[in-house]
Parts: C-alpha cells; sequence; structure tokens
C-alpha cells in the first residue's frame, strides 16, 4: 500500500455563537451544543460562505479528549451549496487545553487537533467532486471559533 498524499482544498473559519448549551454531565462525558453562526472558506477551488445554523455537539470526554459532531451549510461564491459533516478529536496537556477553555491563543502545535470531513452536494453541479473523495483537517481553535485546513485524500 502506497503513502497517503493530500491535496489543499480550502482553509475554513467558523464563528461561533456563546454560550453553548449545557447538556451536563453523561455516561459519556460532559455534553455541550454550541450554534455555528457563520464563517468563511477560501482555497484553489472554492471559495465562499457558512450559513448560520449549523452545530456542533461537543462531548468533553473523561479521558480528557474533546470530540466534536459538527454539521453546517456552505454556500460557495457562485451560489452552489453544500452540506459539510465532521467528526473530530481535540486533545493536549492538562495546562494547554485549560489555556485553551480560557479563551487563549494556543499554538496549534501543542495540542492534536484533526477532523474528517465529509461533504454533499448537488450530483450534476460543479463541486460534484467533492462527493468523490475523502478529506482530512488540521484544527486551531481561537476565541472567535475553529480554523481548519481541509485536504483532499487523492
Amino acid at each position: 500500500m502506497s503513502e497517503i498524499k493530500t491535496e489543499f482544498v480550502m482553509e475554513m473559519r467558523l464563528a461561533v455563537a456563546t454560550p453553548l448549551t449545557a447538556i451536563g454531565t453523561t455516561q459519556y462525558g460532559d455534553r455541550r451544543i454550541a450554534r455555528v453562526t457563520g464563517g468563511t472558506f477560501e482555497g484553489p477551488r472554492l471559495s465562499g460562505t457558512v450559513r448560520d445554523g449549523g452545530g456542533d455537539w461537543i462531548l468533553n470526554r473523561t479521558d480528557g479528549v474533546t470530540q466534536l459532531d459538527v454539521r453546517l451549510t456552505m454556500e460557495t461564491s457562485d451560489g452552489a451549496l453544500v452540506f459539510m459533516t465532521y467528526k473530530g478529536l481535540r486533545h493536549g496537556p492538562a495546562d494547554v487545553m485549560a489555556r485553551l477553555a480560557a479563551g487563549e491563543i494556543v499554538d496549534p502545535s501543542l495540542l492534536y487537533f484533526r477532523t474528517t470531513p465529509f461533504f454533499e452536494t448537488a450530483a450534476d453541479g460543479p463541486y460534484a467532486w467533492m462527493n468523490k473523495s475523502c478529506f482530512v483537517a488540521t484544527g486551531r481553535r481561537e476565541p472567535t471559533g475553529p480554523i481548519y485546513r481541509v485536504f483532499e485524500v487523492l
């Protein structure tokens, strides 16, 4: 089996509303829901905005890992709609995660933050290629919301 190769697709910046809806501590950890209120994305093959109304079902697990489950709608600069969903994991040393939780900007190299996006859009539209590939992303968290660099797995 050959090495996995990727190609940069876009950088996405999301805006997340506060406060979060706190479900509370469940058998799996601390469950919260964050509303994605918008954002932007830009890359060599597409650019546009993220529509208000998406969400992130966050689970702060008992082992210290933050588990993400996000769904949102993207609108490209030429008017196409793309449904994006991703799951991901974020974790790091306790002091780094505490700084992140306090709203500080943390060097992304100090923690693990990866996601696996999937896209769904019109089968006959200009972005149909997104329906047929796997993607991975690296993330960083800033006070206004997460920023992702998304790559297509070739």
